[in-house]
Formats: C-alpha cells, sequence, structure tokens
C-alpha cells in the first residue's frame, strides 16, 4: 500500500480537479489542482502519477459527463465510478467546493470507504444509448398524439368508434374538416408531427432489430424473451438499463423484486408503440 497513491477527481465539462491520497490510512491528502477536461491532460496527469511504477488508483462521481475517463482504465491505470447517494458524508459537513470534494473523494477511496457502480463498456453505453433514444421517441409520440386529440376535442371533433390509432381512426382523420382555413392548418401541422415521430420510432426500432445481434448481451435478451409475455424491445430495454444481472441478483430478496417490476413496467411502457 505505500508505494500506492489514491486519486479523487472531481469532473466536469471543461476541468477536473484532482486531489491525491499518500499510500496508507492517515497519510497526506493534497490538492494537485485543476486541469482541463481533455484526453491528453488526463494522460499527462496519470503518467506523472505513475512515475516510479507507483500504483494510481482513480476514483470520481457518476455524473453528466458520462463515462469518458474509461481511457484512465485503457492506460493500466484502477478507476472506480461512484455514486453520489453512496459516498458518506459527515454531518455539519455541507461546504462543498471542487478542491475539497476531490480530496474527500482520494481520502474515502483510500480507506476503502468508496462503494464502486457498475459502469458498461463503450459498446453497450452505444446500444443503451440507441435503446434510450428510442424510449425518448416514444414519449414525443404520445405527446404528439395527445396535442392532435386535445385540438379535435377542443373542436368537439369526436370520433365515433372505440379505439384510436387504427386503420379506421386514421381514415376518419383524413375526413376532418374545419370552416378556417388556419385551423385546418394546426390540424394537418398535428397530424404530420404524429407520423413524423412514428417514423422515428420505427426506423430506431429497426435499428435496434439490426444491431441486436452483434450485441454480446444477446444471449440475456433471448433468456429475457423467454418470460412470458415480454417482447423482443421490452427484453432489450430490462438489459441494457440493468446490464449486470449480478447486481440485481446480489440485492435482498424484496429490493430485487420491486427493481425488476419498476424496469419491467417501464421497458413495457416505452416498448408500445
Amino acid at each position: 500500500m505505500n508505494d500506492s497513491i489514491f486519486v479523487g477527481l472531481d469532473v466536469h465539462k471543461a476541468t477536473i480537479s484532482a486531489a491525491v491520497a499518500e499510500g496508507m490510512r492517515g497519510g497526506e491528502v493534497r490538492n494537485l489542482g485543476i486541469i482541463p477536461n481533455r484526453a491528453d491532460q488526463i494522460a499527462k496527469l496519470a503518467k506523472k502519477l505513475g512515475k516510479g511504477g507507483r500504483q494510481v488508483s482513480f476514483c470520481y462521481e457518476a455524473g453528466p459527463c458520462g463515462y469518458g475517463l474509461r481511457q484512465l482504465t485503457g492506460l493500466g491505470h484502477n478507476c472506480i465510478v461512484v455514486a453520489p447517494s453512496l459516498i458518506p458524508m459527515k454531518a455539519g459537513d455541507r461546504v462543498k467546493t471542487d478542491r475539497r470534494d476531490a480530496a474527500m473523494l482520494a481520502k474515502l477511496h483510500r480507506n476503502g470507504e468508496l462503494t464502486a457502480v457498475w459502469v458498461p463498456d463503450a459498446a453497450h453505453e452505444a446500444m443503451r444509448d440507441l435503446v434510450r433514444a428510442r424510449a425518448t421517441a416514444m414519449r414525443v409520440l404520445g405527446k404528439a398524439r395527445q396535442h392532435l386529440q386535445g385540438f379535435l376535442l377542443r373542436h368537439g371533433r369526436i370520433y365515433a368508434g372505440k379505439k384510436g390509432w387504427t386503420l379506421a381512426y386514421r381514415r376518419w382523420l383524413t375526413t376532418v374538416r374545419f370552416d378556417h382555413p388556419a385551423s385546418q392548418i394546426v390540424l394537418q401541422d398535428y397530424i404530420h408531427a404524429v407520423t413524423d415521430a412514428e417514423a422515428r420510432v420505427d426506423c430506431l426500432t429497426k435499428r435496434i432489430e439490426e444491431l441486436a445481434p452483434q450485441w454480446s448481451m444477446t444471449p440475456f435478451v433471448e433468456a429475457v424473451q423467454a418470460m412470458r409475455g415480454v417482447a423482443f424491445i421490452v427484453a432489450v430495454t430490462v438489459v441494457a438499463e440493468v446490464g449486470d444481472f449480478s447486481r440485481v441478483a446480489r440485492r435482498s430478496g424484496w429490493k430485487a423484486a420491486s427493481i425488476k417490476v419498476r424496469e419491467f413496467r417501464w421497458a413495457r411502457d416505452v416498448g408500445r408503440a
């Protein structure tokens, strides 16, 4: 442990504040300053700290900057990502600055008091981004349909059928007319918004279907599909979001059950077109 150092990084879009905790518990903790959040600067810092064969272990909080610091593991260093909600905090210690946060992370990392979160590899993250893009498109589609239906309801145009968005409903939409041309323009714009959103969902769904066979998690997708009532998109969504299923297996029974229910409900909702 004496030849090891532990580095805490407070990561922002443009800058990174770094601090280092030396060796054993109780050793010196010092701030290294602020560096630009650029790959070359991060590599330069890692090289400087690893001189003489010292083992360097990095940590930083999960945040909106993503997993760009994967390069540290690529350089041969240990690097963990920490969930902010799992970082031990002392009562009354509410003053937060970049320097203090980096030093706190370095110290806690050295003491073994940080809980690392699962980090997807680049391929898994890319697939998850694609799945989430489709989920976003589904929400946009839902909003577009609501806007159209709200407009029709407000103007007393009521569909006599039992179910919306069927072929019969779409044929009915083509028969709706307004006296004022402005209202007709609004109707067509809302209809176009719906068709555009549907096309986006269909396109992303096809891309997922095309790329899924090349994904390393495909066996898990097939296993989840083996469950009754679980369709392909739902299975892909669950696998993309859960990632490492051992994380769920390690949870207590009721927690595992509750997280599975929430994930399947969410996946089921985003899978509906």
